[in-house]
């Protein structure tokens, strides 16, 4: 399962996607609309600054809008930034492997083999979605099983 954390940071996101093109929001108001804590989506923002997803201006017309585009944000990424690996394994982890200390033989690995089937199938999904799909599915576009954005399941 996904984080309350990842969850907060993928409702932002969507919240600035949604936004016309320039155009900023205020924490205040994303935590506000998005229903999420206020304290806890300020931290998640910095996060999301150093990541590279946000952007931040300072002042009286200031906020927070998206650094790139939503078409080029995928859930796979924004996951990685604040989970870390997204594998449920080390051993299967593409961006931080590491052979499990137990594990005598990875190509007789029962766990192993269950797992990369699995995970795989996650993966494809989360690398392909994007946040532009998202939004379009919201306007009955692209077809998203609603357990990856809501975390059932992952």
């Amino acid at each position: 399962m996904i984080s309350q954390r990842s969850r907060y940071a993928l409702k932002a996101l969507l919240h600035l996607a949604r936004l016309p093109s320039g155009k900023v929001a205020k924490a205040r108001d994303i935590a506000e609309q998005e229903n999420i804590p206020e304290p806890f989506l300020e931290q998640i923002m910095v996060d999301l600054r150093r990541a590279g997803f946000v952007d931040s201006r300072r002042g009286k017309a200031g906020g927070h809008l998206l650094a790139r585009p939503a078409s080029l944000v995928t859930l796979a990424t924004v996951l990685r930034s604040i989970e870390g690996p997204v594998a449920p394994l080390t051993c299967l982890s593409r961006t931080a492997y590491r052979r499990c200390e137990d594990c005598q033989d990875e190509k007789s690995c029962a766990l192993r083999r269950l797992f990369k089937e699995t995970h795989d199938a996650m993966l494809h999904v989360l690398e392909q979605r994007t946040l532009a799909d998202i939004i379009e599915n919201s306007r009955g576009g692209v077809e998203i099983a609603p357990e990856i954005f809501m975390g059932a399941g992952i």
